[in-house]
């Protein structure tokens, strides 16, 4: 069932409790407010599989929290931004989607793998990878600290934001070795960043200034569009390549839809070895453009 928002997909539920003739739901949120549904599902004893979002209080009875690694999303941008130059004291802009669980566990993920608590395990490569220097809190505190903005999930909230603050963030990068990372937690927020770029928005002077540092920008989400980006095939390949000296995006598996709806179809056949509240979490990794023309993405950039 479609829905554009979360208190769109309570009416949803209390439709398909009315019917009453539901044996399980795939409940895909789009907001937190989507927790009134699951809350729904449970009173009722309709089995759910939360997926994507994963919303705290309910997810605790739902038969399964399925979603891509979201610890080893921000993990491994924290790899890759380090590999590249990132260490205590770096001018880092963090380009957030909301406030849910999706992108806590991105930040969780990021800052775990600096300060040396989990590995960074790339699935292309077969290869895991351990921070380079161990930071201290206060070290990633200050990384994270002034330049960061929820853009909820949109590109147009990073243009606007980085509009207003994108000469302050060059001229801290000047100061910081000439070096800027960009940590994006979804592709449509880095597409926000190139479309700025684009534009008439930021002065000539901010935009040489900008293409002479080196900038490392990450994504996540494994969009099509972003891919075509890195691999030089779309229009807006020469813009990465004037601007950026890196462009990754995390992988997220097409088949992640398909996946779920399988689980819940195992479920339903009784083949079923997890318990209420467990986590499926499919690995992620770095596409770059050393790897980009093994991936297929997904398509659907807000263009």
């Amino acid at each position: 069932m479609a829905a554009s928002t979360g208190e769109e997909q309570v009416d949803q539920v209390q439709t398909i409790l009315a019917n009453g003739d539901a044996v399980g739901v795939v409940f895909f949120a789009l907001e937190d407010s989507a927790k009134a549904g699951q809350e729904a599902l449970i009173a009722a004893n309709v089995p759910f599989i939360s997926f994507d979002r994963i919303i705290e209080g309910p997810d605790a009875s739902a038969i399964l929290n399925a979603s891509g690694d979201n610890w080893q999303c921000g993990a491994g941008i924290a790899y890759w931004l380090q590999k590249n130059g990132m260490a205590p004291g770096a001018t880092l802009v963090t380009l957030i989607g909301d406030n849910g669980t999706v992108c806590s566990r991105r930040q969780e993920g990021f800052e775990q793998f600096l300060r040396g608590e989990i590995q960074y395990f790339d699935k292309d490569k077969n290869e895991s990878y351990t921070t380079a220097q161990v930071w201290t809190q206060e070290e990633i505190d200050a990384l994270t600290a002034d330049y960061k903005v929820v853009c909820n999930w949109s590109a147009d909230g990073a243009y606007q934001y980085l509009e207003q603050k994108l000469p302050e963030i060059v001229a801290k990068a000047k100061t910081t070795g000439g070096n800027l990372f960009i940590y994006s937690m979804d592709d449509e927020m880095t597409f926000g960043l190139m479309n700025l770029l684009e534009a008439n928005a930021i002065d000539e002077a901010t935009k040489a200034d900008f293409a002479a540092l080196n900038v490392y920008t990450s994504a996540i989400g494994g969009m099509a569009e972003l891919y075509a980006v890195i691999d030089g095939t779309s229009a807006q390949a020469a813009t990465a390549q004037t601007y950026f000296d890196g462009l990754m995006s995390v992988y997220f598996s097409p088949k992640m839809f398909e996946n779920v709806i399988g689980y819940m179809l195992d479920y339903l056949n009784g083949n079923w070895d997890y318990k209420v509240g467990d986590g499926k979490y499919e690995p992620v990794w770095i596409v770059d453009e050393g790897n980009v023309a093994n991936y297929e993405g997904f398509t659907g950039h807000a263009s």
